[in-house]
């Protein structure tokens, strides 16, 4: 095979069985990536230099395709409720024919880390058809050192070939696209979707997996810290304010999406962030905008103007647009993507409803309640059929990615929690003064007051009063905040509208979460909400 590259010369691609008569390019730079994006009609240039790139009809995960090899490995290890299983032979096949499809292709591969903890880090070799595919990965994950690649050897390797179709009857898969993990040999088969974002998640679900046997909670969140090491994490679910929120530009950056809790502290899985575009703004959030306008970041899906200038407002391919990016492009994000124990949790979520409070305090029962739900709410027109608020309850706010029963994530939390002693909120960044379509989103400037006063430990002070239908607490008053924003009801000019509304979205955590209900403590079942009937 014609190759060239740095690479460790003992262990070419050869190893994971792939061969090729076509070239392959080991670990190029983003400028040589762009080159060869440009030059095989994969993307374009924006006017600013950024790399544009669409996706095809897949302008999301798929996850309906993604599948893990049941085997003697993952039999009893897997939450088969959340996770769709694959067989080993039919794996197999996928795998050799995969291996079949790229003998004659030219291919990119890029040697990366999952992981800013060296004790637990996953080195990963990631095989691309497409060169900004390469160029996608190589910004998310983190790089190694010229010498570190002489020595790299890859504990998983992920072939991703869009032009590849599975055939369900001979595959075991539900259509053409597929996701296949094979946890056991740490294989990754990925076919017949554009979508850069599944190369990602498949490295942050391995590492679901497994972390939580050496005792280190992994988290599909974002996280920054203090000049004092005062570390804050920040869950929530797409759209709920992860990557802006973080974005913080008083504190340092972690890391916008995936991190890693353990005895050392927290750390980054990536070396990239991957934040959403729709209705970016210079204003809102600078340091993002900034990054569009680099050479080097990834845009996915956006729509360009005759000057080509990103359209940051046009949905037309999608609501979820994107931009991938090397993390040292926000000016005041870690070098390390490493810092020491949390002092506060944040939960976040965007309640359509118009129910939750902008923020309120949790004990540890309660926020292992609703870390459990994952609670955030889909809005009219964002996905076909949906034309009022829906609930979306996505347990440990990634059920996605959870390959292990969600209960082994949340009593990691509560241990960690608990041993930490660390503060924990819930910020809601969705609706104020009534639902979606009747009241308005939550002021960011009012979510960043509260935060500031919440990370500062100034919250700590205020009055408080106990929500009557979620149980926690919710201040009075805070400095610098118009109280009205405080107490959702009295936002809403029907008020028995909001109590129907709000002891509607109540019953909406119990039902959800009944199927937990085997495996935690009598002390989480007691921080869910209060239904009139059961205060009757």
């Amino acid at each position: 095979m014609p190759e060239t590259g740095l690479r460790n010369p003992s262990f070419g691609i050869e190893k994971s069985n792939v061969k090729t008569s076509g070239q392959v390019f080991y670990n190029l730079n983003a400028a040589e990536l762009t080159e060869h994006s440009i030059r095989r009609n994969e993307a374009t240039l924006t006017a600013h230099g950024a790399l544009l790139a669409t996706t095809g009809q897949h302008t999301g995960r798929s996850p309906k395709d993604k599948f893990i090899v049941r085997d003697d490995l993952t039999e009893n290890q897997v939450w088969w409720d959340n996770n769709k299983p694959l067989s080993p032979e039919h794996f197999e096949i996928l795998y050799q024919d995969m291996l079949k499809h790229a003998e004659n292709l030219d291919l990119f591969v890029q040697d990366l880390r999952g992981g800013a903890d060296k004790n637990n880090e996953l080195p990963v070799r990631v095989i691309n058809e497409y060169a900004w595919h390469s160029l996608f990965i190589r910004n998310l994950l983190i790089r190694p050192t010229r010498e570190e690649l002489a020595t790299f050897e890859p504990k998983m390797t992920i072939i991703d070939l869009p032009s590849f179709k599975a055939d369900p009857a001979r595959h075991g898969t539900r259509t053409e696209t597929v996701i296949a993990m094979d946890m056991k040999r740490m294989i990754v088969l990925i076919g017949g979707s554009e979508y850069g974002g599944e190369m990602k998640k498949s490295v942050f679900t391995a590492l679901n997996y497994i972390l939580p046997e050496r005792n280190v909670m992994p988290m599909h969140c974002s996280a920054n810290v203090g000049t004092e090491d005062d570390v804050a994490i920040f869950f929530g679910l797409s759209g709920t304010g992860k990557t802006t929120l973080s974005a913080d530009p008083s504190r340092t950056l972690l890391g916008d999406d995936e991190h890693g809790w353990g005895e050392e502290g927290v750390f980054n899985f990536e070396g990239g962030c991957y934040a959403k575009t729709i209705k970016l703004s210079a204003e809102a959030e600078p340091e993002i905008y900034a990054t569009t306008r680099r050479f080097g970041t990834v845009l996915e899906n956006l729509i360009l103007d005759e000057n080509r200038e990103p359209d940051y407002n046009d949905a037309s391919l999608t609501e979820n647009t994107r931009c991938a990016y090397p993390l040292d492009y926000i000016p005041n994000a870690s070098p390390t993507g490493r810092a020491g124990q949390p002092k506060n949790i944040i939960m976040l979520t965007a309640d359509a409803f118009g129910v939750m409070p902008p923020i309120a305090r949790l004990t540890p029962a309660q926020a292992m309640y609703h870390f459990l739900s994952g609670y955030t709410a889909k809005v009219a027109g964002t996905e076909r059929g949906v034309t009022e608020p829906e609930p979306n309850f996505s347990t440990c706010f990634g059920a996605p990615f959870m390959p292990r029963h969600p209960s082994v994530y949340g009593n990691l939390l509560r241990d960690l929690i608990n041993k930490h002693n660390v503060d924990c909120w819930l910020v809601n960044t969705g609706w104020t003064g009534g639902a979606y379509g009747v009241g308005r989103r939550m002021p960011i400037a009012v979510t960043r007051a509260l935060l500031t006063a919440a990370l500062n430990g100034s919250l700590k002070n205020v009055e408080f009063r106990k929500d009557p239908n979620f149980g926690f607490e919710v201040p009075v008053s805070v400095p610098g905040v118009d109280s009205s924003f405080l107490d959702p009801r009295e936002t809403w000019a029907d008020k028995a509208a909001y109590d129907a509304q709000a002891t509607r979205l109540a019953g909406m955590f119990v039902d959800n979460f009944a199927k937990f209900a085997a495996y935690v403590e009598e002390e989480v079942l007691g921080a869910a909400p209060l239904l009139p009937q059961a205060a009757e």
